[in-house]
């Protein structure tokens, strides 16, 4: 027994949990660590939904075959390439060598190109179907909801959208599967966060995925990602939540962040920070840019209304861990959002001026007084961080 859980009666799922990886594409954290997922269908044909982890092949198999007994896999659906859940392409294919992989057009010049693949495959095409006997499979391209080949397989008889990254989150699945079996709050802060670190670029792209998917399936019993909780009590929540967080809707609160060598611009935050709570603001983060991760850093981010963001200069140039954040968030269009910024500097400027051009590349109602210190910050310097953390309060309360 291989523990493959079951989904439905003749659908289970074959993942694999990952507790030694320590940076997911050896960026984003993974303290809690992350799974892979992969379904068997064990209809009158066989499909095998994704693969895991080329580090995981040989249980993922043994799982397999405890599932499907002496029967083969006869389809390979590919939802995604990216190599944690095609790294076991080539071994499935050594052990199934009839096995068709299917995928649509762009699917397969990553096969080739990964794998050297390019024999045994269907190519389909959005809204082609495949029967397996007792049910049909139907397929929705989904390009950009993470890479230009991502798609979502549906299984028109038990109901289940398996949907490739889009609805998974950080976290691996300790003895769980479904959402009726956790509480869901204390997997929302890793949801998010594998949201907007990973798939947050692609906002609009997930919208108008996620509408035409309402549009398209009269209804969803059961999501399965590749990564995270299978969602068969409420489906419908992941859903709502991913089309929330496409859009950048938020929460009232306000994430402060700071990058400071030796104190000064640290002084200017907390006053900030304090002013905002003096003001009515319930919900604050205040963080340190060099001493916490960038990807818990825009996990708050995407979830508070409100940001103020100051920085020390570093060799006449913004201190280069917020450089690092300011990219992050650029990259991700970030918009809608309340924004403070404030700089110091001891002998040459240079921090706030990359702070207004950051505002300049983002969709963000800069709020006065912006806010420049040389040397230590004086009292009028404190006076002037205590108003922009009223007026940030004040923008951020009318704004939710």
């Amino acid at each position: 027994m291989y523990n493959s859980i079951k989904l439905s009666e003749n659908v289970h799922w074959v993942g694999v949990n990952d507790k030694e990886t320590d940076l997911f594409e050896s960026l984003w954290p993974l303290p809690e660590g992350i799974s892979y997922n992969s379904y068997v269908i064990n209809d009158d044909q066989v499909a095998l939904i994704d693969t895991v982890k080329i580090n995981y092949t040989d249980t993922f198999l043994e799982k397999v075959k405890d599932v499907i007994g002496d029967k083969k896999v006869d389809y390979l659906i590919i939802n995604h390439m990216e190599p944690d859940h095609s790294g076991s392409i080539k071994s499935m294919r050594e052990a199934f060598p009839e096995m068709k992989i299917v995928g649509n057009a762009k699917t397969m010049n990553f096969l080739e190109g990964f794998y050297g693949i390019t024999e045994g495959t269907m190519v389909i095409e959005d809204g082609d179907e495949l029967n397996l006997g007792s049910r049909t499979l139907k397929f929705y391209l989904t390009p950009m909801v993470h890479w230009p080949e991502t798609m979502m397989t549906f299984d028109q008889k038990d109901k289940i959208l398996f949907s490739g990254d889009a609805f998974g989150g950080f976290g691996s699945l300790n003895g769980y599967l479904f959402d009726d079996e956790v509480n869901v709050e204390h997997f929302e802060e890793e949801i998010r966060r594998y949201f907007s670190n990973i798939i947050g670029k692609y906002g609009p792209v997930v919208h108008r995925a996620i509408s035409r998917l309402r549009q398209e399936i009269d209804e969803v019993g059961m999501v399965a990602s590749t990564h995270g909780l299978v969602w068969r009590k409420d489906p419908a929540h992941i859903i709502d939540e991913y089309d929330k967080w496409s859009q950048q809707q938020t929460e009232e609160g306000v994430v402060v962040v700071y990058g400071s060598m030796y104190g000064n611009t640290k002084v200017m935050a907390e006053a900030v920070a304090r002013s905002l709570s003096e003001n009515g603001i319930e919900q604050i983060k205040l963080f340190d840019v060099s001493r916490k991760d960038v990807s818990f850093i825009i996990n708050d981010i995407w979830k508070y209304n409100g940001i103020v963001l100051g920085s020390c200069t570093y060799n006449t140039k913004i201190f280069p861990p917020m450089e690092y954040l300011l990219k992050s968030l650029e990259s991700r269009n970030l918009k809608k959002r309340v924004l403070g910024i404030f700089g110091s500097y001891s002998w040459s400027g240079g921090a706030l001026d990359r702070l207004e051009d950051f505002k300049e590349k983002v969709n963000c109602d800069l709020v006065e007084p912006v806010i420049e210190s040389q040397f230590a910050p004086g009292g009028d310097i404190l006076e002037k961080c205590y108003l922009l953390g009223k007026n940030v309060a004040e923008q951020v309360k009318a704004n939710n």
